[in-house]
């Protein structure tokens, strides 16, 4: 078939008329197979539906009808126009309801005929634009994501186009937000899916081990190195790494990641011997990457090798609804794994939850879940099992006056210590990390903050003598 011509199927049992109606749609470069039967028709429909199919109803082995209901029931991507000589309201109602664009009766122009079959073609190229929209933006899952929102679909469809290119993605957004999700996402949306995925969280780990746990280490090569490690990049060799808190990468460790970057070779800590591995790099961070850049913070050029693609992950509230879907996926999965019998949020709850401004995000909406299913049993979560600051914990009752008519008079206030906010802050972690027995990412999940948050505190505490 040419390029640029539309296949039409022609059901026509009269010889005469059939080349008649032929010779009209080639002039209009449609190209036409013209069978009599009914029988012949749905070989031809099973082979490869033609795009607009010009039905007779008076057929010799069968009523035109079967053919129309034939096409309806197995949803052929065609337009189907009825031509009959006996035309009647009746007939055509019968035939609308079964999916026929239109109705011609005989004699009908060459004008109608190939407006009919223009006007067909170009509801069916609208009908197709439609379903790719509702296709690409009806989706509530992507890979690790959940939610529908026009902010998240927008995501979805950069992630697609991404994916199967090696260019380097940048992927920035408020803690919280999902961008070792995107990172996944990108990997296992891309050709390198059946290769390994490394992660390394650039905030979480020592600055004197960030070299040797990126590049890995020869024996020997400091204290502590008494065997040779494979790092990150060899590990990821073929797949992606993914550098999250991209930002907190000191200056020594920029220059070495620029120079892994342009050659894509990298030597270990302690080696001489240059190593070559083929990988794609998505980043991530929490921050402005332009702001760290313009305060000297972070390499200009550094960052202009990483910023090709950009991605920026919406904060929760910027994400209409999606906190619904979130929390009753959350819902489901921790009833699963702590045997409760939750089945819904009451709407009042659902209502707390749509308007609540969640400043830790996707992970506050799961630490909240995961708090109202463990502490709370039953089938609906109401409003008072929602924990502060969603939930409105109750007023303190005031002390009982002495006799009718006493005199209510402010409460004084005790005097109490008041700590520094750095130590009630370290306080505060030091117990999550004692009530978890020394699991820093389980006190993180409880405390609604990131590991690396912790790491990175306790780093600085440990500095200033205060830990």
């Amino acid at each position: 078939m040419a390029p640029g011509t539309t296949p039409v199927l022609l059901v026509e049992d009269t010889p005469s008329l059939a080349r008649v109606y032929a010779e009209f749609l080639k002039k209009e470069s449609h190209a036409v197979v013209t069978v009599e039967t009914g029988a012949e028709a749905l070989d031809q429909l099973a082979d490869g539906a033609p795009r607009i199919v010009l039905l007779d109803l008076q057929l010799p082995d069968m009523h035109g009808m079967e053919v129309l209901k034939r096409i309806s029931a197995q949803a052929l991507p065609c337009a189907v126009i009825i031509i009959t000589a006996h035309g009647s309201v009746g007939v055509a109602v019968e035939a609308m309801r079964y999916g026929a664009y239109d109705f011609l009766v005989k004699p009908f122009s060459s004008d109608r005929l190939t407006i009919t079959v223009r006007n067909a073609m170009e509801r069916l190229r609208l009908a197709q634009i439609v379903d790719t929209y509702q296709k690409d933006l009806g989706r509530t899952r992507y890979h690790g994501f959940i939610g529908s929102s026009l902010s998240m679909q927008a995501v979805y469809r950069i992630i697609d186009s991404a994916a199967s290119s090696r260019a380097t993605v940048f992927i920035t957004g408020e803690s919280g937000t999902g961008k070792e999700v995107c990172a996944e996402a990108i990997h296992r949306q891309s050709p390198r899916a059946d290769r390994p995925f490394v992660a390394i969280n650039c905030g979480a780990i020592p600055k004197d081990l960030m070299e040797s746990e990126i590049f890995g280490h020869m024996k020997g090569s400091f204290t502590g190195a008494v065997a040779d490690r494979e790092g990150a990049a060899a590990r990821a060799n073929g797949g992606t790494l993914f550098l999250d808190e991209i930002c907190e990468l000191a200056p020594d460790l920029q220059t070495k990641l620029l120079r892994f970057i342009q050659t894509g070779t990298f030597t270990p800590v302690g080696g001489s011997k240059l190593e070559k591995v083929d990988l794609r790099i998505v980043c991530a961070t929490n921050r402005d990457p332009l702001r760290e850049v313009e305060e000297g913070r972070f390499r200009e050029d550094l960052y202009y090798r990483l910023h090709v693609i950009p991605i920026h992950l919406p904060a929760l509230r910027e994400r209409e609804d999606d906190v619904l879907e979130i929390a009753r996926h959350c819902l489901a999965d921790f009833v699963r794994e702590e045997g409760k019998g939750f089945v819904r949020f009451a709407p009042e709850a659902e209502h707390a939850l749509r308007v609540y401004h969640w400043p830790g995000n996707v992970r506050q909406v799961q630490n909240v879940v995961r708090n109202i299913v463990v502490l709370h049993d039953g089938d609906t979560v109401t409003p008072a099992m929602l924990p502060p600051p969603l939930g409105t914990p109750a007023a303190p009752v005031a002390a009982a006056g002495h006799g009718h008519g006493a005199h209510h008079h402010p409460a004084i206030p005790t005097p109490k210590a008041v700590k520094p906010l750095w130590e009630v802050e370290r306080d505060a972690i030091e117990e999550a990390i004692a009530a978890c027995d020394g699991n820093i990412p389980r006190a993180a999940t409880l405390l609604g903050i990131s590991a690396s948050t912790i790491y990175r505190k306790r780093l600085a505490w440990q500095a200033e003598g205060k830990l």
